[in-house]
């Protein structure tokens, strides 16, 4: 079983982060210019919150407010979901599935060392899965 901390090693970019204090606009502007679609909220070296662009549609667009005056800490998700950096994709997928969340800030006690995303997991996966395929038909002669 894929652990989660294999799974960010193998992640090309560290964990990307905002203040909680900082605008929706300057969110996404870090999104965008990261090509990601979630950043941790940190006060200081403390994990706060998840800001997500699903945040900013049903929070900010979806409710008129403006995304250049509202604050990313008003906006973000506080009651997070997260996971073990020993836990398995496969707990990670199972997790992912039944909260309805697409990404999982990974934990090393109370300290975040990283996020993972569902592009990640389904990526590993279907690696897993190529690999086995590979292997039986090797082990079939093919």
């Amino acid at each position: 079983m894929t652990r989660i901390e294999r799974l960010l090693t193998d992640k090309p970019m560290g964990l990307v982060s905002i203040e909680p204090e900082a605008k929706v606009l300057t969110a996404l502007e870090r999104m965008a210019e990261h090509d990601i679609g979630a950043l941790v909220v940190m006060d200081g070296a403390r994990f706060v919150g998840l800001f997500t662009e699903r945040d900013y549609a049903r929070k900010v667009m979806l409710r008129g407010k403006s995304s250049r005056f509202a604050s990313v800490g008003g906006i973000m998700e506080k009651d997070v979901v997260c996971v073990a950096k020993d836990d398995t994709i496969d707990h990670c997928m199972a997790l992912m599935t039944h909260k309805r969340v697409r990404h999982l800030p990974v934990l090393d006690g109370e300290r975040i060392v990283g996020l993972v995303s569902i592009g990640d997991i389904v990526k590993e996966i279907i690696s897993r899965q190529a690999h086995e395929i590979e292997e039986l038909r090797g082990y079939l002669g093919r």
